[in-house]
C-alpha cells in the first residue's frame, strides 16, 4: 500500500509500505477513505519534536472495515467507522471514568500511521464507532474531524467548563481552536472570544459562533480581554497551541475561580508555581479522550446539526501529502484533508 513517511524535518514522502495484517485478535483492518494532517504532525515536521525517521505519519482517520480479528464483536466487516487517535479498550476503570486516552491498554495510533491506504486499528471494539450507515460523501470530512480535531476542541471546551451564561476565550486559531469555538457554542456559551490575526480564520471562527475577535497576543491580549469582561477575565479559556506564551496567556486571561482547558501539545511549557497558586484558576486538559465524545459527535454530524468539516480548506490526494504539510507549515492552509 501507499503511505506517508517522515524521513526528517521538512522531508515528507509517500512510499510503498507493507500492507497491514491482523496481529492481535482484537484488531481490525480498515480501508482509509479520508485522513488528514494534524497540527501536532507539524512539530516533528519542523524538527521541534525529534523523531527517529523514517516514521509513518497520521492518526486521524475514517474508513470501511475490511477485516476483523476473532475477538472483535461489535464492529463488522463493511461498517463505516470513525476512530479515536488513541486505541483504547473502552472498558477499564480509567475508560469508564471517561479518559480513554489514558486507558491502561492505550496505544497511540500515530505509531501505526493512518495517512495511508489501509490501517490496522488495535482494540477495535473499544476504539472504533460505526456510523448509522454509509455516509453521504459530503459528511465524510466532518466525520473525519471527530477522530481528533473536533474531539480535541470539544474536550478543551468541556475541560474549561464552557456553558450557558459564560464567556469563553480561545487561545489559538488553528483547527483545534476553531472547533473549540464550535464546541463552546454547542455547550451554550453566551460569549466566545477568539485571539486571531488571520482573516480567513477569523471568518470561520465567526461562522462557528465567535462573538469577538482580538488580534492582540500575550499580555496585550490579556489586557484587551479583561477590558471586554469588566476587568475580571473569562470564565473559561481554551488553550489550543501548546507553547509557553499561549499557556500563560490562557491562565492570565482566566478570572479567579475560572477554568483553563489545555489541549495544545505542550512543548517547553513551564508553569510559575507562585503565580499559579495565587491565580485561583483551575487547570485541566491533556490528550483528549476523543472516544468519550464520538457517539455524540457522530450523531450531531449525521443529523447535520454541526458542520466541522469546513475547517478543511485544502484537499489533496494522498500522493500530494508533502504539499499538504508545506501549506499548513506556511499557514497557507488551516487543515489538509488527504484522500488515499
Amino acid at each position: 500500500m501507499r503511505g506517508v513517511v517522515l524521513h526528517g524535518p521538512g522531508d515528507v514522502r509517500v512510499e510503498d509500505r507493507p500492507d497491514p495484517r491482523i496481529v492481535q485478535p482484537t484488531d481490525a483492518i480498515i480501508r482509509v477513505t479520508a485522513a488528514c494532517v494534524c497540527g501536532s504532525d507539524l512539530w516533528p515536521y519542523r524538527g521541534v519534536e525529534k523523531s527517529d525517521g523514517p516514521v509513518p505519519m497520521g492518526h486521524e482517520y475514517v474508513g470501511v472495515v475490511e477485516q476483523i480479528g476473532d475477538q472483535v464483536e461489535t464492529i463488522k466487516v463493511g461498517d463505516f467507522v470513525v476512530g479515536s487517535f488513541f486505541a483504547s479498550d473502552n472498558a477499564c476503570e480509567i475508560c469508564r471514568a471517561g479518559y480513554q486516552s489514558r486507558c491502561v491498554h492505550a496505544e497511540l495510533i500515530g505509531a501505526i500511521g493512518t495517512q495511508a491506504q489501509h490501517a490496522r486499528i488495535p482494540l477495535a471494539d473499544g476504539t472504533l464507532v460505526a456510523t448509522p450507515g454509509m455516509p453521504d460523501a459530503d459528511l465524510v470530512p466532518s466525520l473525519l474531524t471527530a477522530s481528533d480535531v473536533l474531539g480535541t476542541g470539544w474536550f478543551g471546551a468541556v475541560a474549561a467548563e464552557a456553558g450557558p451564561g459564560k464567556t469563553v476565550a480561545v487561545v489559538g486559531d488553528g483547527a483545534v481552536g476553531l472547533l473549540a469555538v464550535l464546541a463552546a457554542r454547542q455547550l451554550g456559551a453566551e460569549r466566545v472570544v477568539v485571539f486571531s490575526r488571520h482573516a480567513d480564520r477569523q471568518k470561520l471562527a465567526t461562522e462557528y459562533g465567535a462573538t469577538d475577535i482580538l488580534t492582540e497576543r500575550g499580555d496585550q491580549g490579556v489586557a484587551r480581554l479583561k477590558e471586554l469582561t469588566g476587568g475580571l477575565g473569562a470564565h473559561s479559556v481554551i488553550e489550543a497551541v501548546g507553547t509557553q506564551e499561549s499557556m500563560m496567556q490562557a491562565i492570565r486571561s482566566t478570572r479567579p475561580g475560572g477554568h483553563v482547558g489545555y489541549v495544545g501539545v505542550a512543548h517547553g511549557v513551564e508553569l510559575p508555581g507562585e503565580e499559579l497558586f495565587f491565580s485561583g484558576v483551575h487547570l485541566h486538559g491533556g490528550p483528549a479522550p476523543v472516544r468519550r465524545f464520538l457517539p455524540q459527535l457522530i450523531d450531531l454530524i449525521w443529523h447535520r446539526t454541526i458542520d466541522p468539516g469546513k475547517v478543511f480548506d485544502l484537499e489533496l490526494p494522498l500522493e500530494g501529502a508533502a504539499e499538504g504539510y508545506r501549506a499548513m507549515d506556511e499557514r497557507r492552509a488551516i487543515k489538509t484533508l488527504l484522500r488515499p
